[in-house]
């Protein structure tokens, strides 16, 4: 069989016509019935009954997704081979990490790069580990250091030290009072959100999600709104509520006896060798750009990359 005879059967029958079908396809009624007589001998069944009325016969309607998902397969690797004479870039993120890095990131690069193609996928950690680890992806932004067993060569780039401040609504910070210990955080606290903000959680963190007398585990966006509506405290990295923290709808508690916390994040290839494309370095650049100012910069590496 080949291409043709599939995108014949499967005009023929989206048409129910020999006739309208190679119309459609700007070929002969002749063509378009030699097609799929081969068609049919290739796999040794009738695919169609022919009379006044063209319809499929049972072997056809089993054939007919096969056909298109061979089709919709040979289309995708068309796209794909496109996208690879224009340029290919894929980016994996956490979740967090997407607005705070690559959102406007993203807008420079394209005005540079307007012929490239780029993919931004976003998950939890183990998720753009896996990505990089597939190749789905060229760069991460990921936790570090990097604890997956699947990526025991990856390169980091950049590393940023971010800090996780515990912050409350206004009115639940007051009522929590100034210098507060962990004890009386959690005593007035309605619950305790754990975020997973870490690959591991730091100790703190863990004993007062142990010692909290209502807890709750959700995801970010959910978690902010609980905490701004006055019914949680929790850890979040600095980036994710600077502007609430900024305009006063958010409080940043310190307890006395907690030691501050932070999380470092990391700009990940595969491989140094991945930087040989130079618009993976122009986006890698344009990302760590925006990363820098999130926190203390442990490790910056770019510079030692050139275009050549």
């Amino acid at each position: 069989m080949d291409i043709d005879q599939l995108k014949t059967f499967d005009r023929v029958a989206r048409d129910g016509s020999f006739t309208r079908a190679a119309a459609r396809l700007n070929v002969t009624q002749a063509t378009v019935s030699m097609r799929i007589q081969a068609l049919e001998n290739a796999i040794g069944a009738q695919l169609f009954v022919r009379g006044r009325q063209i319809r499929l016969t049972d072997q056809g309607i089993s054939f007919l997704p096969y056909c298109r998902r061979m089709l919709g397969v040979l289309q995708e690797a068309r796209e794909t081979l496109k996208r690879a004479e224009r340029g290919r870039v894929a980016v994996g993120s956490l979740a967090t990490m997407i607005m705070p890095t690559i959102n406007r990131a993203l807008v420079r690069f394209q005005k540079q790069n307007a012929e490239i193609d780029v993919i931004i996928r976003e998950g939890r950690h183990n998720q753009i580990a896996a990505m990089l680890h597939e190749r789905d992806v060229d760069l991460a932004v990921m936790c570090w250091p990097n604890l997956d067993p699947l990526l025991t060569n990856a390169e980091a780039l950049l590393i940023i030290r971010e800090d996780a401040p515990l912050v409350a609504a206004p009115e639940v910070a007051e009522a929590i009072g100034q210098n507060p210990t962990i004890a009386r955080v959690l005593e007035v606290a309605p619950r305790y959100l754990t975020l997973n903000w870490w690959q591991i959680a730091p100790p703190a963190a863990t004993s007062m999600a142990l010692a909290a007398p209502s807890r709750v585990e959700l995801p970010t966006e959910p978690g902010r709104n609980l905490v701004l509506s006055g019914h949680g405290v929790g850890f979040f990295v600095r980036s994710s509520v600077a502007d609430a923290l900024a305009d006063g709808r958010l409080v940043e508690i310190r307890p006395s006896d907690l030691e501050p916390l932070f999380r470092d994040v990391a700009l990940v290839v595969q491989n140094h060798q991945a930087l040989a494309q130079p618009a993976l370095l122009s986006f890698a650049r344009e990302i760590a750009e925006d990363a820098r100012p999130l926190g203390r910069v442990l490790r910056d590496e770019l510079s030692k990359f050139t275009d050549e």
